[in-house]
């Protein structure tokens, strides 16, 4: 557990019941099965959403069935996938993930990760080479409907603009933190507005501060005005 000051509470909450309040409850897009998200998830890292989807489009087309995947030849995988980036370390990477899974189970239906405490849960999807705490909150909060803060750059970058966290706290420890600020039913809204502030406005360079909803709740040093 980390330390967290009542003061950052204050503001977390604040902080998040202002972009609901400007952008809504967000949903995510079509829930996916477990197995579904976690490969989704591996696709979209260093790519974007657009080329995630269409890499996961072409990869269920060509293999109906996830059993077939784990079976086929990583050549076959890395065609279906190559929109996405990387495909070479991806392919092999989902493959030896699915058959890690079907071994170790005898199937690939991860329902029974929603049974076991969160932390249990989140340390098993860790153990598998390319999982790492962003995928594992992921699948855990949009698949299986647990409790977990998926930290990603933008979440990265804004909790630190807005005082959220230490500047020099790394990622790992920031989804740590995140989930101690913020209250477990605010983690999907609460990730998903907070992704949509640092794309639309609080930017890596030049954040558009003036129209920034919630700009009067921000400490940052260095806004544009």
């Amino acid at each position: 557990m980390i330390q967290t000051s009542p003061a950052n509470k204050k503001q977390m909450a604040a902080v998040l019941q202002r972009l609901v309040t400007v952008y809504g409850n967000p949903t995510w897009r079509t829930p996916l099965p477990a197995v579904d998200e976690l490969v989704s998830t591996i696709l979209s890292q260093n790519t974007n959403d657009v080329n995630r989807d269409r890499a996961f489009d072409a990869l269920k087309s060509r293999f109906p069935d996830w059993n077939q995947v784990r079976l086929a030849s990583d050549a076959e995988i890395i065609e279906a996938i190559r929109v996405a980036g990387l495909a070479n370390q991806k392919g092999p990477r989902i493959k030896a993930i699915l058959n890690q899974i079907y071994e170790e189970t005898g199937g690939l239906d991860l329902d029974f990760l929603a049974d076991l405490p969160v932390d249990e849960a989140r340390a098993w999807l860790l153990r598998f080479k390319g999982v790492g705490l962003k995928t594992a909150a992921i699948v855990l909060q949009f698949s299986l409907k647990r409790p977990a803060f998926p930290v990603d750059t933008h979440i990265y970058r804004v909790s630190g603009r807005l005082g959220l966290r230490p500047e020099s706290m790394n990622l790992e420890k920031t989804h740590q933190l995140m989930e101690e600020l913020a209250n477990p039913e605010d983690y999907h809204a609460g990730h998903l507005n907070l992704i949509r502030l640092g794309r639309e406005i609080c930017h890596a360079r030049k954040p558009e501060c003036p129209r920034c909803p919630v700009n009067d709740l921000c400490p940052y040093p260095n806004k544009t005005v």
